[in-house]
């Protein structure tokens, strides 16, 4: 899945300084936690790639609703299936 900044979000400045860091943090780490995310993290131009094991577009929709950034910092700009046939998670 890829993320994209949104209109709160200020090119620039560390992700730490950004309003609501620590909140977005704590519910990226749950998520990470639990195994809904597998890995994830900044790729440049304001875009963040999230591998998530979930059982279909509307569970993924769903649980970034509720992440405190969502709409704000970022917005989700896509969802592909990936099927990993190379290795493992």
């Amino acid at each position: 899945m890829l993320r994209q900044s949104g209109p709160d979000f200020r090119a620039g400045e560390p992700l730490e300084s950004q309003s609501g860091w620590p909140e977005h943090a704590v519910f990226m780490d749950a998520l990470t936690g639990e195994g809904f995310v597998v890995v994830g993290g900044p790729i440049g131009g304001g875009r963040v790639v999230h591998v998530v094991d979930a059982a279909s577009e509307g569970e993924i929709r769903a649980r970034l609703a509720q992440d405190p950034w969502f709409g704000s910092h970022l917005e989700i700009e896509s969802i592909s299936a990936w099927e990993i046939r190379l290795g493992s998670l």
